[in-house]
């Protein structure tokens, strides 16, 4: 799609914002932005009316498509809550692209989502990146895997505790995370073996530093088990979660290591979120901590991913900062920063037409592009999915 987006208060997030600025597409990709950019001839033009254009938020930690809204036990493909160890499975094969989610995220300028198993198992599966528009997942699909996800703390050990097997305490959910990467490396070493192995040759992939992990974790003491394994088989982790995380936030800072926080919206339903506050963002950033704000949909619905933004600036986040926790922080810190989370040329054309700052709370997403194409429109009647060859395969 060839396209030009014209007379917007452009903010491309890698760079100053910029009165009447244009942004330029061709093949779905970004080729240019900036101010005075002359139009190529034949290319769709858009005016955004002085309206903010911003890329469109990568949702960093959700679990849109595999715990599908309105359909029960029927769309909940979350957790395989019957191996410990599920680093062979795969989001990817679980998510439905008709889930209702995945229009709610348009409609909150979400355009990217990393689709992440449950938190039941000490080791999940694979993560995947897709868009949140398309027919298939394959034709969604950003990136696979993406990480591999893990569960410290209170589910994984109730999960298994009620089957009366292990792991029912922290320690056993340790253990098993342990014994699995000792496999790893013994796999790794074995030249001569003759089978494959699908659970250990993504967890050989983690050990290489190929692929990060995603560590599920709220209190304090969660997240300190979460720095001891790293070191022990010096993978790269990212704290996912990380209610409690203020309270290490020098010892995440000093360690480079990024913190997924969120959601924030929730009641305090279970010990491990008995700190959760709108503040501690705002104590991560300063400290240094570079941030990416989840809904965790449908904990919370992930159209409200920027009202949590809002509201943490309230409590004390710097305002940049939280728009960088939508955008380019979680596009880096997943590594899909050479796609999507930004305005600049060579990435995916995902842009966002937004009615006014988007961190004010009466401002909303008025058009959605996804690789130059308009996917999602506001009108009188309320927001509409706009794109026909979406349409006629719903």
């Amino acid at each position: 799609m060839n396209l030009a987006i014209v007379n917007g208060y452009v903010v491309p997030m890698d760079g100053d914002p910029i009165e009447g600025g244009t942004v330029l597409i061709e093949d779905g990709k970004i080729t240019a932005v900036g101010s005075g950019l002359a139009v190529p001839e034949g290319v769709t033009t858009v005016d955004a009316g002085g309206q903010w254009v911003l890329p469109g938020f990568v949702e960093a930690h959700g679990h849109i498509g595999v715990y599908e809204e309105a359909e029960g036990w029927a769309g909940q493909d979350t957790n395989e809550m019957t191996d410990p160890n599920g680093a062979r499975l795969r989001a990817l094969d679980g998510i439905n692209p008709a889930d209702l989610g995945f229009q709610d995220a348009l409609s909150g300028g979400v355009t990217t989502a990393v689709i992440k198993p449950g938190s039941g198992n000490p080791i999940g599966g694979q993560t995947v990146a897709v868009k949140c528009w398309g027919r298939t997942v394959d034709e969604m699909l950003v990136r696979q895997p993406v990480s591999v996800k893990s569960a410290l703390g209170e589910n994984p050990k109730r999960v298994y505790g009620d089957q009366k097997k292990l792991p029912s305490t922290r320690l056993g959910v340790a253990t098993v995370i342990r014994d699995a990467f000792r496999r790893a490396q013994d796999y790794k070493a074995d030249t001569d073996r003759r089978e494959r192995d699908a659970t250990l040759e993504i967890l050989v992939k983690v050990l290489d530093g190929e692929l990060p992990w995603c560590q599920h974790a709220h209190r304090a003491d969660d997240i300190a088990t979460a720095l001891r394994l790293a070191d022990e088989f010096g993978y790269k982790v990212i704290i996912n979660h990380g209610t409690e995380g203020h309270l290490l936030a020098d010892e995440l800072a000093a360690r480079n290591i990024p913190v997924i926080i969120g959601p924030l919206f929730t009641s305090r339903s279970k010990v491990e979120l008995r700190n959760r506050s709108l503040r501690n963002p705002g104590i991560l950033a300063r400290a240094g901590v570079e941030l990416a704000i989840t809904t965790d949909h449908p904990v919370v619905p992930i159209h409200f991913l920027v009202h949590q933004a809002t509201l943490a600036v309230k409590e004390g986040l710097d305002r940049e900062t939280a728009l960088k926790a939508l955008t380019v922080n979680p596009a880096r810190i997943m590594g899909l920063d050479d796609r999507v989370g930004a305005l600049k040329p060579g990435l995916d054309g995902d842009v966002v037409i937004w009615s006014g700052d988007p961190l004010d709370v009466f401002s909303r997403a008025m058009r959605v592009f996804v690789n130059g194409r308009e996917v999602y429109a506001y009108g009188p009647d309320g927001g509409t999915v706009t794109d026909p060859y979406y349409r006629e395969a719903r």
